[in-house]
């Protein structure tokens, strides 16, 4: 296959409903009819608000994939250099040159057993994206002749990476747009958006494995959490703001945001032709979802067991935990220590995930890092 006909492949899956993984797979059975060598391809996408790069797609022929995995760009030297430099690593011999460096993803390479590999930054303009690597089970297999062959593929993959991202942050901004045009006044803060977000990510890391939750899957809860209340723009303030208990009618006002915050997305991806994104059925599960409870005592549909998708549970988990251990209008932040509980008595009376409540609550610290780093601004407490 050319160049020009594997743009031609990308740029049909980017209208289909493919995900990015089956696109990627695609394009890496393309590159093997070139390069037999390459048995892995992996892309790991930055994020500069931290510095963290996340497994996000691969393709791999013959080793278990490396899944739920992030670390800090900081602390590789040598990737770090190659972002700074915009240049290319070539490692011939990974067992003799990597081994002892101690990086949790260095020792899962020389343990599946690869050998070599080229790796290169991904840029959009002046943006850093991520990091590519192919990886290859024998050793020198990435000459300078075979680097030249797959220079164009890497940009490939970065034209690939770079639309379905900015397709899926613009839609993430027009809703967010939207939210301030309409003066939402809330009691739900930015930094609680960001914590809870934060929180989603950490119980969809922590249950990648067992529930078989791929990384793409992990990056648009965590993209799209902040969008669950979206609906809320279509609510009074006078209603939003009340300090005591809502009545009846209030109630029935306030419910009604779940509806609202459907049409307002079907809205965006009826207008800006977003309907083929893989992650658009992620957003739709989380804010049709997110008050709904596995017993079905929730609003708006009364979903039950498996009727309710494992985005909308893990949205409920963490809107539920930051709520709780934030100060509202009507009520003291709780402890920590009150808030397990709580969630713990909700997983046993089957309201929660009880699994999602534990791998929540597994790692006390991981959540004060997380509150810590996304505190409210003076004069909204979050304690």
């Amino acid at each position: 296959m050319t160049i020009p006909e594997a743009l031609h492949l990308l740029e049909v899956g980017a209208h289909s409903h493919d995900s990015v993984t089956s696109r990627l797979a695609v394009l890496h059975a393309q590159i093997r009819r070139l390069v037999p060598a390459v048995d892995r391809i992996s892309c790991a996408l930055h994020e500069p608000e931290d510095g963290l790069l996340k497994t996000f797609v691969h393709s791999t022929t013959s080793a278990q994939p490396l899944q739920a995995y992030q670390f800090r760009l900081a602390d590789s030297a040598s990737l770090s250099a190659l972002v700074r430099e915009r240049g290319e690593r070539v490692i011939d011999d990974m067992q003799t040159e990597l081994h002892g460096h101690g990086h949790a993803h260095t020792e899962w390479l020389l343990a599946q057993g690869y050998r070599s590999s080229y790796t290169l930054p991904l840029f959009d303009h002046e943006n850093l994206i991520g990091l590519l690597f192919f990886d290859a089970l024998t050793p020198s297999a990435f000459q300078p002749l075979v680097c030249e062959r797959l220079r164009p593929y890497a940009s490939l993959i970065a034209m690939l990476l770079s639309q379905e991202l900015s397709t899926m942050r613009m839609l993430v901004g027009s809703i967010q747009i939207a939210r301030e045009f309409a003066n939402l006044r809330d009691i739900e803060t930015g930094s609680h958006l960001s914590r809870m977000a934060a929180f989603a990510q950490l119980i969809a890391l922590r249950l990648a494995h067992a529930r078989g939750y791929d990384d793409e899957f992990i990056e648009h809860v965590y993209l799209f959490a902040p969008l669950h209340d979206i609906g809320k723009i279509g609510v009074p303030d006078h209603i939003m703001l009340k300090p005591g208990a809502l009545d009846a009618d209030e109630w029935r006002q306030m419910t009604e945001h779940v509806d609202k915050g459907e049409q307002i997305v079907e809205r965006l991806i009826e207008t800006f032709s977003l309907a083929h994104l893989a992650g658009v059925q992620v957003l739709r599960q989380i804010v049709a979802g997110h008050h709904e409870r596995i017993d079905g005592s929730g609003y708006p549909r009364g979903l039950r067991g498996a009727e309710l998708p494992d985005a909308a549970r893990i949205i409920t988990v963490a809107d539920i935990y930051d709520a709780l251990r934030s100060e509202r209008p009507y009520k003291p932040a709780w402890r920590h220590d009150e808030v397990a509980a709580e969630l713990r008595r909700m997983a046993a009376a089957g309201r929660l995930d009880a699994e999602m409540v534990e791998a929540l609550l597994a790692e006390p610290a991981a959540l004060e890092a997380i509150r810590t780093r996304f505190h409210d601004a003076d004069g909204v407490a979050a304690c």
